[in-house]
């Protein structure tokens, strides 16, 4: 008997759940319009690389989909029904019924997501079963070779961590005063958010490799930073940042809790990010 390895702990960032003007619900359409724009790529993927019949053969019927990072919908429920229309059509391509095929979803975020909101959200008519999967993608969560489609966008950018030398006072990557890799921090901090996200996509690629069925597939969809410095990320946080160090200079935060606060997000480059696929 195999011994049960145990699941590592990791810093949940859940999006804010519930139905109010400042939840994920109402605050996602930036995210929305990306899993729409990668509709046409998951559906010639599924077209010309996905072999159906031998899924048929191996998996009694059963299509398993997994959404990582799904948070509370709406864009969840769109990307299933994406993948589940583009089997759909790849069976009618081929001569087979698609309606003797059963779908399975599995929703998963961090345990502190709001699932109940999921669960309230979920289309009436779905064209699946759905379940929830508790826990960080940054770890094993299915058995082996379970899924025949793993989807997950714009959540991969979150780190397992914040990277722990950018916290360090005797590291050269401490990022004293910012709250991210800004375009005036040292460039070890920026190594350092580099190093932290290669190491968590080292481990997603590789446990995701064990949860998939072989002939399976997996679309990933996350911002990225264009090619040169990688210090363009997320303007925003250049102003949160120069706020925060102002409460700071007028008493009303110390700024010994500035210097501790680092958004735990890397976006690469393509260039970074496809070679470490290819690494892996």
């Amino acid at each position: 008997m195999e011994r049960e390895e145990r699941t590592p702990a990791f810093e949940p960032f859940p999006m804010k759940g519930g139905d109010g003007p400042y939840s994920y619900t109402h605050n996602s359409s930036y995210q929305k319009s990306g899993v729409e724009g990668a509709r046409t790529l998951i559906f010639e993927g599924i077209a010309n690389k996905l072999d159906i019949k031998k899924l048929f053969v191996e998996s009694s019927m059963k299509f398993n989909v997994a959404d990582l990072g799904c948070s509370v919908g709406p864009n969840t429920f769109i990307a299933a029904e994406n993948i589940i229309d583009s089997v759909k059509h790849k069976c009618k391509l081929i001569g087979l019924d698609p309606s003797i095929l059963e779908f399975q979803v599995f929703f998963n975020d961090h345990t502190s997501n709001d699932f109940n909101m999921l669960f309230k959200s979920l289309p009436l008519n779905k064209p699946y079963y759905a379940a929830g999967m508790p826990g960080s993608f940054h770890s094993r969560l299915f058995p082996k070779a379970s899924l025949h489609f793993i989807h997950c966008s714009y959540a991969l950018q979150w780190l397992s961590q914040v990277p722990k030398e950018v916290l360090d006072k005797d590291s050269p990557s401490w990022n004293k005063g910012r709250i991210y890799y800004s375009i005036d921090a040292p460039n070890p901090v920026l190594d350092a958010y580099r190093s932290q996200f290669a190491k968590d996509i080292e481990v997603f690629l590789n446990t995701r490799a064990i949860e998939l069925v072989h002939g399976g597939l997996m679309a990933i969809l996350l911002p990225s930073s264009s090619a040169g410095s990688g210090k363009g990320l997320l303007a925003f946080s250049e102003f949160v940042g120069s706020a925060l160090m102002d409460m700071a200079n007028l008493g009303l935060i110390s700024e010994e809790k500035v210097d501790v606060f680092n958004l735990p997000i890397h976006n690469p480059t393509s260039e970074e990010l496809e070679e470490l696929i290819k690494r892996s």
